[in-house]
């Protein structure tokens, strides 16, 4: 079984957990024009030149149907209150994972999400409603929208979902990402476990 990582940071992974977020999207490093056509096929993404031709193939990191493990870290999940020895794991010998969700095994993992639909797409295409499946929070009361752990503008919220979003995506990727408009693939999934 794979696994998946979501930023901990601002609460994605826990927004998964939660079931607030249902979707991800993962950056395409191609170098494109915009008369550059993107596909998905075959478990590929294909980027298509203006001749028709396949310029490149990257290979998708998950399948339609595939049962992912979501990363998390050994000290968020473990509870050794149970263990028969509960000092067998003193600060040096822990194991790799207590800390880092890098190294831990994916079977041990106890939140699973199946890939309900990929799609290929620019990045600032993204609906309202999709930006919503990122794990962006409404307040209906007040008419804003907010990222967990990010504050937006004087309101401490956003207008809109997709400034929301957009600001979230300059935090998880690196400033600039938004206006830069990359390919991304759309990864659409439901929590089964």
């Amino acid at each position: 079984m794979k696994k998946i990582m979501f930023n901990d940071r601002y609460g994605l992974t826990q927004a998964v957990i939660e079931g607030r977020k249902t979707m991800a999207m993962m950056l395409i490093n191609i170098k494109s024009t915009s008369d550059v056509q993107v596909r998905i096929f075959a478990g590929y993404v294909q980027i298509i030149g203006r001749s028709g031709d396949v310029c490149a193939e990257k290979k998708l990191s998950y399948k339609v149907g595939e049962v992912v493990a979501v990363a998390q870290r050994y000290q968020d999940i473990f509870d050794y209150s149970n263990c028969v020895n509960p000092y067998a794991w003193e600060d040096d010998d822990k194991p790799s994972g207590w800390t880092n969700k890098m190294l831990t095994k994916a079977e041990l993992m106890p939140h699973q999400i199946r890939i309900t639909g990929i799609k290929c797409e620019r990045l600032q295409d993204i609906s309202e409603e999709d930006c919503m499946k990122e794990g962006i929070l409404g307040d209906v009361e007040y008419d804003k929208y907010e990222v967990y752990g990010l504050f937006g503008n004087s309101d401490d919220g956003f207008d809109t979902p997709r400034e929301a979003f957009a600001s979230l995506i300059d935090k998880v990727s690196g400033r600039g990402t938004w206006d830069r408009n990359p390919w991304v693939v759309v990864y659409e999934f439901e929590l089964v476990k």
